[in-house]
């Protein structure tokens, strides 16, 4: 299994070079990682932000004596 990712790590690296980019090191892979996490539950709570806005508009324009 080891060998395996030591290839695939090599291409990855050779890949990269071959476009004229420099591969990412392991702390900005981390840093990526952390941050792509980050934004999904950032996405997540502002979707739930959306859908709580809608519901408690829906819920003021229902009262009695609203417009």
């Amino acid at each position: 299994m080891l060998s395996v990712w030591v290839k695939d790590e090599r291409r990855r690296i050779a890949a990269a070079e071959s476009h004229g980019e420099n591969p990412l090191e392991a702390a900005e892979r981390d840093e990526l990682l952390r941050l792509r996490r980050q934004v999904a539950e950032l996405e997540k709570d502002n979707a739930f932000l959306v859908k709580a806005s809608a519901y408690f508009a829906a819920m003021q324009k229902n009262r009695p004596g609203s417009l």
